[in-house]
């Protein structure tokens, strides 16, 4: 008998669909960190960590659910056995689910007998979303050890319309890059008092850029005394873009990054609330520095991490020497994304205005969002 579109706590799932041979399984001697023998045991557990905010953990059952009730009925695989090509297909479905009877209809109650996973098509903006939450979900899925990997990671990144662009694709560096670019700063010369200034302040914005993901007006406007401890967490609060003021978390790299700039500067290691000294100063320390000057200051560096990487890779050289002060703000928000930083989380960190609507609800999870943010690291080479 045929599968139908169901809810999944209803659809009689085939043994040979649940997933325990998934292809895709990760091999017998990785360390599982999730107890699920199946797929649908490990959305279970992922939905989970979602307890907290019932709204978002039933959003986010709704991909997973059209996502599995797709590959049951018109893949016939398991989740854990999907491939890059499955994943094209189904964008292409999210755009046009057919048979339409079969998938689309008015809104219903869950467990009614006219319940279906759509209404109609999806919009660019909303199957954009569905493909994030999805990639969470499979990035989720390999730091568990159930997955050996995420096939949703090699699809393309697309640009607002839909179609593929070299521009979206681009301007963000890959993690090695990224790691040329720090290790760059972190072995640039100290011979003198103002070569150590220097460096002490590239390694700084480095950091700041990276780890913060600021727009670089917002680097040059902003001031120390927009950093605040609450409950025991640090933040920065900032006025960006509009005139807005959001909150963004400071891990623990970004707050031994400041202190470690403060210090050398000779102020004391965290900021006084309203403290007006500029965010970056001169390598004098007497007054702020502009935007411009910010954007100058990274595009030498880069200069110097594609010199270094030239004579291993001249292709991955080439873009790292196009790179400036917003590619590191794309850098930031995608090595988020890639570290598992859940799309709730990740929206409010952007501070993008389109996504205002997803963070609505999500004022509870602060201290979770801040948890999580400690994954975002520099990766430095001397850790300090």
């Amino acid at each position: 008998m045929a599968l139908l579109p169901q809810p999944l706590e209803h659809l009689p799932i085939p043994a040979q669909l649940d997933g325990r041979q998934g292809t895709n399984r990760a091999s017998a001697d990785t360390v599982r960190q999730i107890g699920a023998d199946n797929d649908m045991q490990a959305v279970q557990t992922w939905l989970a960590e979602f307890h907290d905010s019932p709204q978002t953990q039933r959003h986010y059952r709704k991909e997973a659910e059209r996502l599995l009730l797709w590959a049951f009925i018109e893949r016939g695989k398991a989740l854990s056995s999907l491939t890059r090509e499955d994943c094209l297909a189904y964008e292409q479905f999210l755009a046009d689910p057919q048979p339409h009877d079969v998938w689309c209809g008015p809104k219903a109650p869950r467990f009614s007998e006219h319940w279906k996973p759509f209404i109609g098509p999806l919009g660019h903006s909303s199957r954009r979303t569905a493909l994030l939450i999805i990639n969470a979900l499979f990035t989720y899925l390999v730091k568990a050890g159930y997955l050996s990997g995420n096939p949703l990671a090699l699809l393309k990144r697309r640009d607002r319309h839909g179609a593929q662009t070299h521009v979206g694709v681009e301007r963000f560096l890959e993690l090695d890059q990224w790691q040329a670019l720090w290790n760059t700063v972190v072995d640039l010369p100290q011979d003198d008092d103002k070569a150590r200034r220097y460096y002490e302040r590239a390694r700084y914005v480095l950091a700041f850029l990276y780890l913060l993901g600021p727009r670089v007006s917002e680097l040059a406007e902003n001031r120390m005394g927009d950093f605040c401890e609450l409950r025991g967490r640090w933040w920065w609060q900032v006025t960006g873009k509009g005139a807005k003021t959001a909150r963004v978390p400071v891990n623990k790299d970004m707050v031994q990054a400041l202190q470690r700039y403060r210090q050398f500067l000779g102020m004391p290691p965290m900021p006084c609330p309203g403290e007006t000294t500029p965010l970056v100063l001169n390598l004098k320390g007497t007054a702020g520095i502009s935007a411009n000057m910010i954007y100058r200051i990274v595009k030498e560096l880069v200069a110097r991490a594609a010199d270094r990487l030239a004579s291993e890779d001249v292709h991955k050289a080439a873009k790292l020497r196009r790179a400036s002060t917003h590619w590191l703000r794309h850098t930031s928000i995608t090595h988020q994304a890639d570290a598992g930083i859940s799309l709730r989380h990740l929206q409010r960190s952007a501070r993008h205005a389109k996504l205002d609507t997803t963070g609505l609800y999500l004022h509870t999870e602060d201290a979770h969002w801040h948890d999580a943010m400690q994954q975002h690291r520099l990766r430095s080479q001397d850790n300090d």
